[in-house]
């Protein structure tokens, strides 16, 4: 086994080295072979070999070599060979080593003296520490400050030894006079840490002797300051205001290492307003003068952690926040907005979306390559603003809209979503809207942004004026009928025969895209990306963009143009007095209907018109040849009333979420409140009776209580060995984010002590172990703790198992006591989360893998099928409760989680109700990683069947 060595030494495995060449090379005089053989023989003692013939040439031919090199690896060697005997008594030639360390502790040259202090830390044996104390003591007034910090340190280690307060009782005196005299920084720091660690309140009591000099004091003694302060108001509460103003003291030295964490140390002590802003504006302080990406997103994720307790204060600062969008770096952007976005109330909006619309801006003048995505960024939080806040959507609707023509499709796609939200949602707004938005019609480049903007034109145009505007603007953008002419089209039958491969339109590249109720349904490129114009049709680029999209097969959009116009002449019906204008229109509409059907039939393009649109198409034509009042109901009113119903179900949904996180309960009725009016406030600062205040609110609330409750800790004790094995062990898991702690119990339960008991684990799946095991001593029926942890890389189930090997002293082999498997489950690493629509379609195609698992339940209901995932996965289904309302035997759900390292989980459920009443179908699981996607697959196997 592998032995612990304080420093790293490169070894090459492939050529082991043999002990008679190396006793040759150190017996020899080459300086660079000596060096060598002894990095070699440090190493074979390191894996375990014991090389007892080196030593005595070691103590020949190495110790009184002056090279500095050979003697830091003596020093190495040295502190890694036996130096006890199987009893554990010191080995009588140790006595050699004694004369050269106290040679060393005298040596003229300052280095050789600083190792030798340093190597003097490391070694546990009294019996060869005791000659060496006067010797070490003597360092502690020499003139060169390596020295005396590296005596200190060696005083401190011989100290913590078990015998060291008899061997070296008057240390904290001597170390506390060091300190009082010390000038070097280093030197001062680590004797304030030697009391620290051996004499808490002689810590104390210099630093209560000096407080005023503190801020003064250098860096690394102040970062010790603020651990001495952590620990003594952990233990002792009631003096934390004494303490809370050495930290304010210490906000504004220069180091910044030292702010970071007197922030960190004032949020952890303190609840008091005083101490909570001081430790905001600190952060906000760093994150702005602060040039590291990783700092900043350190500050952050620190300021977020202070916005979910004392948002209050933070509401105050948002501005400071905000600033923090001048970085260029994406996520430090959206962290800044997603706090930002919380913090937001009546009197900060205005400032707030000021701020946002002038980043809007400026994107359009930058030339970074990231600047459409963060653009969408910005437009998605002025649309929350405006949800939130219905009176500022005046100020940024228009200046959004200048964006429809975006060629980033997914900002321009964010843009006409919340022009539709807010048309509905602000009536004063919808004549300016709909008059900007047929402007600026003309300008969109992608179907999917065409479509809704369509919608919005055949809902919200009512007036005589807005119908007919809205109608021009379609012809406009549709360009000259017919689509395609004759000679076109025999041309291109022509060359279809001839050639093949001639039809390279972006259609061809397709792949499947999951829609809104879970099915498949074949994608095209070009629908997603903005258009590149046919190469088929004559005078492509001077029409308008809705006949380009045509031209490239778009027959979706052809199908919502059809609507659109419908539903324009439907109203002009109602608004238009004459007769004549209405039936002229019509026609005019029917035309460019029965020629976008042509266009699907023609040989002009490579891909015919899909049903699902042919059939759209037809319905509109038939609609407007033979319109009755219940239909006029349908097209005019149903599809708003649908909308509306939507919006309100998303507000519930956003309030619903709300009330819930404010109705988690912290206390118990029955708690002890302190009434602070009653205290003492003798002596006492506005801070320390600020933080008295908040203490006892705290305990009132109940927030110092927050363990889990004892049942919950109990069900993650496992029983690791059977109750008639010699050795019982049990393991308490604690299951933190990016580790697992094994705290284990092991009882030894016979009547023999057990020698070198070993606790010996392996890892399957992305676990890892982190520490080296440790053999121990236990005794007839005792027990021993053993602490063990397992680094965690990603979300996958994980499995740890091993076994207890111990020695007895009557028999010489070792015994082996296997244990149970301990199962890491993937529910601890993920957790529910929301993503946008459009957000989950776009991961779903990007994702590359798919777990397909079959349903197999003893379910009957598809809504209880749909629950019992949900709770089994712990994922958060996004679909809307009304679109799994009613019974139709079929049912479609997207899922969706996100791990602790920011992975995201797919899940699509689709099912279907038999005949027989059983359910069939499929669920799908995309995932980034294959971890997650077979572990979730495994997890439903597991649990689908449901019934038990």
């Amino acid at each position: 086994m592998e032995k612990s060595c304080s420093l790293l030494v490169h070894f090459d495995k492939g050529t082991p080295a043999i002990a008679n060449e190396i006793k040759e090379a150190l017996e020899g005089n080459d300086l660079p072979a000596k060096i060598d053989a002894m990095m070699k023989a440090i190493m074979l003692l390191l894996n375990g070999e014991t090389l007892p013939q080196l030593f005595i040439t070691i103590i020949r031919y190495v110790l009184p070599s002056e090279d500095h090199t050979i003697q830091k690896l003596l020093l190495l060697y040295l502190e890694i060979i036996e130096k006890t005997d199987a009893k554990g008594r010191v080995l009588p030639e140790m006595i050699l080593i004694c004369q050269n360390l106290r040679n060393n502790l005298q040596h003229p040259n300052e280095y050789i003296r600083g190792v030798t202090l340093r190597f003097l830390c490391r070694l546990k044996e009294t019996e060869i520490i005791e000659p060496l104390i006067p010797s070490v003591l003597q360092n502690l007034e020499h003139r060169h400050p390596f020295i005396r910090r590296s005596a200190i340190l060696a005083v401190m280690s011989i100290y913590k030894l078990p015998q060291g307060e008899q061997i070296l009782g008057d240390a904290p005196d001597m170390i506390e006079k060091v300190l009082l005299t010390e000038q070097d920084q280093s030197a001062k720091r680590n004797a304030f840490l030697m009391l620290f660690n051996c004499a808490q309140d002689r810590a104390i009591n210099y630093l209560l002797t000096h407080v005023e000099r503190v801020s003064e004091w250098g860096d690394m003694l102040q970062m010790v300051v603020l651990e001495l302060i952590r620990k003594v108001c952990r233990t002792n509460r009631g003096e934390k205001g004494k303490y809370i103003k050495i930290i304010i003291s210490l906000l504004n030295v220069p180091s910044t290492a030292v702010i970071y964490e007197c922030a960190g140390t004032l949020v952890s002590l303190s609840s008091a307003p005083t101490a909570i802003r001081a430790a905001a504006n600190t952060y906000c302080q760093l994150l702005l003068s602060q040039s590291d990406n990783n700092v900043k997103l350190i500050v952050l994720d620190r300021l977020n952690e202070l916005k979910s307790s004392h948002r209050d204060i933070l509401v105050d600062l948002i501005m400071d926040v905000l600033r923090a969008l001048s970085s260029p770096n994406l996520d430090i952007r959206r962290k800044t907005l997603d706090i930002v976005l919380d913090l937001i109330t009546p009197r900060n909006i205005n400032e707030v979306v000021l701020t946002l619309k002038k980043e809007v801006v400026k994107t359009q003048s930058g030339e970074l390559e990231k600047n459409g995505e963060y653009r969408q960024m910005l437009i998605q939080a002025i649309h929350s603003c405006a949800i939130k806040f219905p009176e500022v959507a005046s100020t940024v609707v228009h200046l959004l809209m200048d964006f429809l023509g975006d060629s980033n499709v997914g900002s321009a796609v964010d843009v006409i979503v919340f022009v539709r939200e807010i048309i509905e949602t602000n009536p004063k707004l919808r004549v300016s809207i709909i008059t900007r938005l047929l402007d600026t019609f003309y300008q969109i480049r992608s179907a999917r942004v065409c479509s809704c903007a369509l919608w919005i034109i055949g809902e919200y145009c009512l007036s005589l004026s807005e119908v007919g505007s809205g109608i021009a603007t379609i012809k406009q953008c549709l360009g000259e009928l017919p689509f395609y002419s004759v000679s076109e089209e025999e041309e291109a039958t022509e060359s279809s025969k001839k050639d093949k491969q001639v039809n390279s339109i972006t259609l061809s590249s397709k792949r499947p895209a999951i829609l809104a109720d879970g099915t498949y349904a074949t994608q095209s490129a070009a629908s997603e990306t903005a258009f590149s114009p046919p190469t088929l049709v004559q005078g492509s680029l001077t029409s308008g963009n809705l006949r380009t999209l045509l031209l490239t097969g778009d027959f979706f959009l052809g199908a919502v143009v059809a609507c659109t116009l419908t539903k324009l002449l439907l109203r002009l019906e109602e608004v238009q007095q004459s007769k004549v204008e209405v039936n002229k229109e019509s026609t005019q509409a029917l035309l460019i209907m029965v020629s976008m059907l042509q266009l699907g039939h023609s040989s002009v393009l490579p891909h015919p018109i899909d049903n699902d649109s042919y059939d759209r198409i037809v319905l509109c034509i038939r609609l407007l040849c033979n319109t009755g009042d219940e239909i006029r109901k349908i097209w005019l009113q149903s599809c708003r009333q649908s909308f509306v119903q939507m919006l309100s179900e998303k507000q519930l949904q956003e309030t619903q979420e709300i009330k819930a996180k404010a109705q988690i309960s912290h206390a118990q009725p029955d708690d002890l409140i302190d009434f602070y009016h009653l205290k003492s406030r003798k002596g006492m600062s506005q801070l320390e009776l600020e933080d008295a205040v908040q203490d006892d609110l705290k305990r009132a609330t109940g927030e110092f209580v927050k363990d889990g409750d004892d049942a919950n800790k109990l069900n993650r004790i496992l029983q690791l060995t059977g109750f008639s094995d010699p050795v019982y062990a049990e393991a308490y898991v604690t299951v933190h984010h990016y580790d697992i702690v094994l705290d284990v119990t092991v009882i030894n339960r016979t009547k023999e002590t057990l020698q070198n008991l070993c606790l010996e684990l392996a890892t399957m799946g992305d676990l890892k172990l982190v520490e080296r095991p440790q053999n121990y001593t236990l005794a007839p029926e005792s027990s021993k703790q053993i602490k063990a942890n397992i680094k965690v890389s990603s979300t996958e189930t994980g499995v740890i198992f091993g076994n207890i090997v111990y020695e007895t002293s009557n028999v010489h082999e070792r015994t082996v006591v296997v244990l149970n498997d301990i199962h890491i489950d993937i529910m601890d690493y993920i957790s529910p989360a929301v993503c946008g629509d459009v957000a989950f379609r776009t991961m779903w195609a990007e994702f590359e893998w798919e777990n397909k698992v079959a349903v197999n339940t003893v379910i009957q209901d598809e809504k209880d099928f749909l629950d019992h995932i949900i709770k089994s996965t712990n994922m958060k289904c996004l679909t809307a409760p009304s679109a799994l309302d009613g019974e139709c035997g079929f049912l479609a759900a997207n899922l969706y989680a996100k791990s602790v390292f920011g992975e995201d989980a797919l899940v699509n459920v689709s099912i279907e109700k038999q005949a027989d009443g059983k359910l069939s179908g499929y669920i799908r699981i995309r995932s980034k990683t294959q971890g997650i996607a077979l572990s979730l697959g495994d997890k439903i196997t597991l649990k689908q069947k449901g019934g038990s």
